[in-house]
């Protein structure tokens, strides 16, 4: 029987993935193994979990032009965080156990490995392993994004000010922008650069509202510090990722129509496309977009029936699982080479 599920898959994405000769397909997250979760990547649908550390998240992952594959994630150990990077499935600790820290995001340029996060409370950018501090400590930040165009590194993240008040930010080469006034709570989760725009994807709570009430978190996209709306802002919603091609904009996300029933969405120009149908009471998110080919690849997390968590992926809107459905599960970004 698990032979013939095997061969199923096998076959299904040998179907899905047409022309796989030419692109390969890399997801990372994590699957629940044994009792804990571990570091996983599928390419082109097939499993690899990597079993080492306690507790792993596999939060990015990126394939160089030399075709190594890196993945950024953290290694929950003895109640705190460490920041990883892989290469290759060879592991990297940024840090050491004495303080807590997270790797969100890896991106590769001219063979220099960057990757975004944070050490303590300080929004840190590591360059072949070397910190850089984009915050001085005095309030918590992180750097959730980045990205490298024309020898200039974007991060993309957050930093509260004296009020508390976590405001969106971006750093250009180390220079700071606030993309929000501080007001309301806001983050940037997502940047691409496009030429000379610079795309920006994140949210920001609604005005008149209590994010500890409910949400109602705007779902934002900013185009060189221009803000735009993807939701109304009666449902909390959040823009996870952008990914600009060919002057189309495309954000991964998703909207709470009730507080356990959420919708995986893809806006693209602005418009919305539903992923999942939110007939059931289920959570289900779009955590990362990529388009090669003229293929959209997004991947999430999707509830089942049983309220397991499920990692999903979505071509050209048309869904597929990662895992067995038995364990939870959750796919965090998608790269296609």
């Amino acid at each position: 029987m698990k032979l013939t599920k095997l061969i199923c898959k096998l076959l299904f994405f040998a179907a899905l993935f047409t022309g796989c000769v030419k692109s390969s397909v890399y997801i990372a997250g994590w699957e629940h193994y044994g009792t804990s979760r571990k570091a996983t990547i599928w390419k082109n649908g097939i499993t690899q979990r990597f079993k080492d550390g306690t507790d792993v998240v596999a939060l990015s992952v990126y394939v160089s032009e030399n075709n190594d594959v890196y993945m950024a994630g953290y290694d929950l150990k003895s109640m705190t965080s460490v920041a990883k990077l892989w290469k290759n499935g060879e592991e990297q600790y940024l840090t050491d156990r004495n303080v807590f820290s997270e790797a969100n995001s890896v991106y590769v340029e001219n063979n220099v490995v960057y990757v975004a996060g944070r050490k303590g409370n300080v929004a840190t950018l590591w360059k072949d392993g070397v910190a850089q501090s984009l915050t001085d400590g005095t309030y918590n930040a992180r750097a959730l994004s980045v990205y490298v165009s024309d020898n200039d590194v974007f991060v993309a993240g957050r930093e509260q000010n004296e009020q508390k008040i976590d405001v969106a930010k971006i750093w250009k080469n180390g220079v700071e922008q606030s993309l929000t006034d501080g007001i309301y709570h806001a983050s940037a989760l997502s940047v691409h650069v496009s030429g000379n725009d610079v795309y920006v994807a994140g949210y920001e709570n609604a005005a008149g509202y209590d994010e500890d009430e409910r949400g109602r978190n705007v779902a934002k996209l900013w185009k060189n510090g221009i803000e735009q709306s993807l939701s109304n802002g009666y449902y909390n919603a959040k823009a996870n990722h952008v990914f600009v091609l060919n002057n189309d904009v495309y954000v991964a996300g998703y909207e709470y129509i009730t507080s356990h029933r959420s919708i995986a969405k893809l806006w693209k120009n602005g418009i919305p496309q539903n992923l999942t149908d939110g007939t059931k009471k289920v959570v289900a998110i779009a955590y990362s977009v990529f388009v090669s080919n003229n293929d959209v690849y997004v991947v999430g997390t999707e509830q089942n029936d049983e309220g397991i968590y499920v990692a999903k992926l979505w071509k050209n809107g048309t869904a597929r699982n990662l895992s067995g459905g038995k364990k939870d599960a959750s796919a965090f970004s998608v790269f296609v080479k």
